[in-house]
């Protein structure tokens, strides 16, 4: 495997263990369907919480979430919609963005809950 894969998968475990010290009840990581990913799919107390991980070595070139452009929202939403048809949750749907920054010891996590709406026209 690839070093940025490694280092990905390894973001995505601490976003996951700091979810779960947040009281986050972690349902599936790397959810696929068809052509789809959610990195991580979780519940709190109120929402099932769709969480994107983007995972960097260091903030030089900006925040991890900032890399997550329309295309990519686009996308989850659709993977989401995929999920909520096949599952029918009783929660409402919430999308989250966890950015994971290595610094040579241990992953520095930023989590923004409530990242973003769904586009209108997906």
């Amino acid at each position: 495997m690839a070093q940025h894969n490694e280092l990905g998968k390894l973001g995505e475990e601490a976003a996951a263990l700091f979810l779960k010290t947040k009281g986050y009840k972690i349902l599936w990581q790397n959810w696929r369907f068809e052509k789809y990913e959610i990195d991580i799919i979780a519940e709190d107390e109120e929402y099932l919480v769709f969480v994107e991980v983007k995972t960097r070595t260091s903030d030089q070139w900006g925040n991890p979430h900032d890399a997550i452009g329309h295309n990519r929202i686009k996308r989850m939403v659709e993977a989401a919609d995929f999920y909520i048809r096949e599952y029918d949750p009783e929660k409402q749907a919430r999308f989250d963005v966890v950015g994971a920054i290595w610094n040579g010891k241990d992953f520095e996590i930023d989590h923004i809950d409530d990242a973003f709406l769904p586009p209108v026209n997906v």
